[in-house]
């Protein structure tokens, strides 16, 4: 079955050309032209990957993405203009799973909705390992309900943040750079912009790390990049 893809954008050439590279490439798509009509469609067509652009009429993107994230996982890919730093950051922080800046390549497109869908789809199939359970003193990485808890309590991760996790998690001690960490976890060639691992970073340890003021799980190696402490377990 082929996947869905929810395109929204106010303009309608921006629009067409991306539905029309998506369903040559094989996806299925529907079409929102302001926020509201994004979210009505999102929460009931169901769509495997949201291309959401953040300057929409009625809703803004980061309304509709800050609204999505309470309600569901869909990875969400922000469409942002060149010019704006803050669209991008922002995004991420509201849990957004990646961002393309505008103006855009169809093969930029192209190699983050698949590689986002990849994961996406590989762990809705539960491919993993069914035994493998990681755990790190309180922190307990379920690999087969792709799901990471603290204390037995679930943490609400979105999907590239449980993949990060889970990376640093089986790569324990090892130091990864942004670059490395932007191809491992993200799925494709450094496009230039590391602060997108950097956000997302952030957003994972506020959600994982019990103490803001002392890490435990996710550290950084000063000029390096970031690695997952091996000794969480014994602190």
């Amino acid at each position: 079955m082929a996947s869905k893809i929810l395109v929204v954008d106010d303009e309608q050439s921006i629009v067409d050309i991306l539905r029309e590279n998506l369903e040559r490439e094989g996806y299925e798509t529907i079409e929102a032209y302001d926020g509201q009509q994004a979210l009505d469609l999102a929460l009931s067509e169901n769509p495997d990957l949201i291309l959401l652009d953040c300057m929409l009429p009625k809703l803004d993107g980061f309304d509709v993405c800050r609204k999505l994230r309470q309600e569901t996982l869909v990875p969400i890919i922000m469409l942002t203009a060149k010019s704006e730093e803050i669209d991008k950051v922002l995004g991420l922080e509201l849990g957004a799973d990646d961002y393309i800046v505008k103006p855009f390549s169809m093969r930029e497109v192209m190699a983050r909705v698949k590689a986002l869908l990849r994961r996406s789809h590989f762990s809705e199939a539960g491919q993993q390992d069914t035994s493998s359970i990681i755990e790190f003193g309180d922190l307990r990485i379920d690999q087969k309900a792709y799901e990471i808890t603290m204390k037995d309590q679930p943490i609400n991760l979105t999907l590239r943040e449980y993949e990060l996790v889970l990376f640093l998690a089986l790569n324990a001690g090892q130091v990864f750079s942004r670059e490395t960490l932007l191809e491992k976890v993200w799925g494709y060639e450094y496009f230039g912009d590391v602060r997108t691992v950097d956000v997302t970073i952030r957003r994972t340890r506020e959600k994982l790390e019990p103490n803001q003021d002392n890490y435990q799980y996710i550290l950084t190696k000063r000029g390096v990049g970031y690695y997952f402490n091996r000794e969480a377990e014994k602190q």
